[in-house]
């Protein structure tokens, strides 16, 4: 198993965010974490990631094994080392920064510029929307472009396992569309993908597996197939669909 994760509890101060979670992603797998605002998804991506304990959370028990390596702890430029990258909420690129010095600086932890140079190639067909920006400021991006030179930027470091934090968010539906589109292309090419979606139908359509967040717990795992049809879910998440 690549990703392991049991028994995770979390807090923000006295707030108890996570409540004793399981859950695992496998080599080659889109995972998604679906649920209301405030059940605990977003959580559990940035306990991995490193980022809730660099802010304002704390876990208080459980273990993150990467590749069977405890990475609990761990900074993140420790967890980028050890091949786990962050796509966050809200896409963060540098604002004043072109779309090439962005992609540039995803390679941070890398030195070798000829391989740096070839994997931008490799950004670019992938996400072909870049290549007329790349001396455009980031800033001035569309949201949706925006999207895809977040989710380059993560690619640049080449990751096992990529963490995709609400990518869908503010999206126009042709923008919408393509970034889980493009999820789905890189995860062929590879990278496995844990994903924390609030467009639940989207995300189950293209996650091999899926679990469901309410009140910092999982209520319930399944397929991606198999939550689409399941009627509680169609009911909380899907819109009676």
């Amino acid at each position: 198993m690549l990703l392991e994760v049991k028994n995770l509890m979390a807090r923000y101060g006295a707030v108890m965010a996570l409540k004793d979670i399981s859950f695992d992603v496998g080599e080659g797998e889109i995972v998604a974490m679906i649920g209301p605002n405030g059940a605990g998804k977003s959580t559990a991506l940035n306990a991995i990631s490193g980022v809730l304990e660099a802010t304002d959370g704390s876990i208080d028990s459980g273990q993150i094994l990467f590749e069977g390596k405890n990475i609990r702890g761990l900074r993140t430029d420790e967890l980028v080392a050890e091949g786990i990258s962050l796509v966050p909420e809200g896409r963060r690129v540098f604002p004043t920064m072109t779309v090439l010095e962005n992609l540039q600086m995803g390679a941070y932890k890398r030195n070798d510029k000829a391989a740096i140079q070839q994997d931008i190639e490799s950004v670019l067909s992938l996400l072909p929307q870049l290549k007329e920006r790349m001396k455009q400021k980031a800033g001035t991006l569309s949201t949706g472009e925006q999207q895809m030179l977040a989710m380059g930027r993560a690619l640049m470091l080449k990751p096992k396992l990529l963490l995709a934090d609400e990518p869908s968010l503010g999206l126009s539906p042709n923008y919408l569309e393509l970034v889980f589109d493009k999820l789905v292309e890189i995860n062929k090419n590879g990278t496995s993908i844990l994903l924390v979606e609030q467009n639940a139908s989207e995300a189950l359509e293209i996650a091999h597996r899926g679990y469901v967040f309410s009140i910092g717990e999982i209520v319930l795992e399944d397929t991606g197939k198999n939550l689409l049809r399941d009627e509680k879910v169609k009911k909380s998440f899907l819109g009676g669909l």
